[in-house]
């Protein structure tokens, strides 16, 4: 796999040096056990996989390379790049200006921007409506398009079965990025439709087999079809595609009922589903999977508590945080500053929306065992921070280059 130019500051010396080591003795990715570093009086099980995903690398270098190269220009994002504050500051700090918040609206306008601007596109891409903008303005918007791959994967899964007739069902968060993204380039070749969870699956199935009126489709679904959708004809025939961030496990629910529920009215069966539901398969990015399978790993474990680093508006880190807290106290954290002592640590609870401070975290009990993980979009410098912050908590802990020798010496898990 390609290595990207990334500014050192992003890495962190012990946990490269540990991904490294993981990298090396399991090249085909099938360990998903934790690595455990012993550090004492404190132990960390750290997920086997976390952290800048493919994607994230992609767009911070062309990021950067567009900062580096337009030094006469003015440079800006169309919003937040990634969902890192980290990030998304270092550029602000080196002149870069977001065009948007990311919930679309703007924050610059549109005509103040003049055709020899730099714009670059954000790692969850844009919609056709905005490239068209920008292209009118004389800024060319693939000059510096920092897109997943992963993200373009699903738009042409999509363009693939919307040339086949069938409608395009979006598993995906409306209001995200990358799900306005992917339903603005869907319902170019096919009438689409979001659907949120399951609990919205369900409502567009009992449409399809007429238990509900098509009349509450226009009301259940209020923003989130394509124009001129019509339930009784475009619903015929339909296939799952999804944000790419989304939990694997929620989008297989989804898919494997909306088939069920097509193979029930149209009474199918394996051999001619097809008729009328699309093998999409999975279109969740290569990172999502493996981040939260590492997670499933880590809790095979016995811990006392679970933390999750990243940015507060990371849908991947969000479904992280759901997986921990089915097993664990988890406290979800965009940096060290976070941890205000050993005695509290101020953290986001994305049911609510809103950060908490809660006392009495670290647990009594010695050695204290704290389970891992950080966002596809958190820095490996960012959860060095929190582990080098923790171990400040504790008396008598063992060096880090003690514990890293033993981690690296053995085998890791």
């Amino acid at each position: 796999m390609k290595k990207f130019d990334i500014p050192p500051f992003y890495r962190g010396s012990f946990i490269t040096a540990i991904k490294n080591f993981r990298k090396e003795r399991d090249t085909r990715k099938k360990d998903f056990a934790p690595t455990r570093l012993d550090f004492g009086p404190v132990r960390f099980h750290l997920a086997r996989h976390f952290g800048f995903c493919y994607g994230v690398e992609n767009a911070i270098e062309i990021a950067y390379r567009a900062v580096a190269e337009n030094t006469d220009k003015r440079v800006f994002l169309l919003s937040e790049m990634i969902h890192n504050p980290d990030v998304n500051r270092d550029l602000e700090q080196r002149g870069v200006r977001f065009l948007m918040h990311t919930s679309g609206e703007p924050v610059i306008p549109w005509d103040e921007l003049r055709p020899d601007d730099i714009v670059i596109v954000p790692a969850f891409g844009t919609t056709i409506e905005i490239q068209r903008k920008l292209q009118e303005i004389g800024i060319e918007p693939y000059a510096y398009d920092t897109t997943c791959p992963f993200v373009e994967r699903v738009w042409n899964k999509a363009a693939q079965i919307g040339s086949d007739r069938y409608t395009v069902v979006v598993h995906g968060k409306p209001a995200h990025e990358e799900t306005r993204a992917t339903f603005s380039h869907s319902r170019v070749t096919s009438p689409t439709v979001i659907v949120r969870d399951m609990n919205e699956a369900q409502r567009l199935g009992s449409i399809i087999v007429g238990g509900t009126t098509a009349e509450r489709f226009f009301e259940w679904f209020k923003g989130q079809y394509s124009d001129g959708f019509d339930p009784n004809r475009d619903l015929e025939r339909i296939g799952v595609v999804n944000q790419t961030t989304m939990l694997a496990s929620d989008t297989q629910a989804i898919a494997d009922y909306l088939r069920g529920i097509m193979m029930r009215k149209y009474d199918l069966d394996d051999s001619n589903v097809s008729a009328h539901f699309a093998d999409t398969r999975d279109t969740l990015c290569y990172a999502t999977n493996d981040n939260q399978n590492a997670v499933y790993g880590l809790l095979e474990d016995p811990a006392d508590l679970a933390i999750v680093a990243g940015g507060y508006n990371s849908s991947n880190t969000s479904h992280l945080v759901e997986l921990c807290e089915q097993r664990l106290p988890t406290y979800y954290i965009s940096s060290a500053d976070k941890l205000l002592s050993a005695a509290a640590v101020r953290h986001w609870d994305f049911h609510r929306r809103l950060e908490l401070t809660t006392e009495g975290y670290l647990p009594d009990r010695r050695p204290a065992v704290i389970a891992m993980t950080s966002g596809a979009s958190c820095p490996d410098a960012v959860v060095e921070g929190i582990v080098v912050k923790l171990l400040s908590f504790f008396q008598g802990v063992r060096p880090v280059e003690e514990v890293l020798r033993d981690a690296t010496d053995s085998d890791p898990t």
